[in-house]
């Protein structure tokens, strides 16, 4: 009996384990897409010599993909990063779980990425065509990305 009662807690606690390894795997594999983390940032981000750096912190939001999109194929909100509609082909979209990780399978191609803030699409970055937010997948390989949500955040 008492064999019993202290192994129970090793084979909770290793139940656990295993139900915390399986959420963590729970994206799906894939040999060809997109894979990476959304990250959320807000607040002064200055740099000082006396303050660390805050680790990034991942959200659980949708990713957005679209066919590689340029400035002209989106309404855009003044001259901001925010867009209210995107007038180029919707490929899907993929929920990061709660670290901010996602993993999608694409075919080959050239892709826009975006995220919403309320009704509006959000992504800050360009490439030297003018193309929001750009990703690439080529055959037989898997792209890492990083996104980041910074609309509150100061530089």
């Amino acid at each position: 009996m008492n064999k019993i009662l202290f192994l129970l807690p090793a084979l909770v606690f290793q139940g656990l384990a295993g139900q915390d390894e399986n959420a963590i795997g729970s994206q799906p594999k894939i040999s060809q897409g997109l894979e990476g983390y959304v990250y959320r940032i807000s607040g002064n981000q200055m740099p000082s010599p006396n303050a660390k750096p805050h680790p990034l912190k991942g959200i659980s939001t949708g990713l957005y993909i679209y066919v590689l999109t340029g400035l002209d194929q989106v309404e855009r909100v003044n001259q901001s990063a925010f867009y209210s509609h995107i007038h180029s082909k919707y490929i899907g979209m993929v929920m990061t779980d709660s670290n901010g990780f996602f993993r999608i399978a694409l075919p080959s191609g050239k892709y826009s990425l975006f995220v919403k803030k309320d009704s509006l699409f959000y992504a800050n970055l360009f490439d030297q065509h003018n193309h929001i937010n750009p990703a690439e997948v080529f055959p037989g390989k898997i792209s890492r990305i990083e996104f980041r949500m910074d609309f509150d955040a100061s530089y």
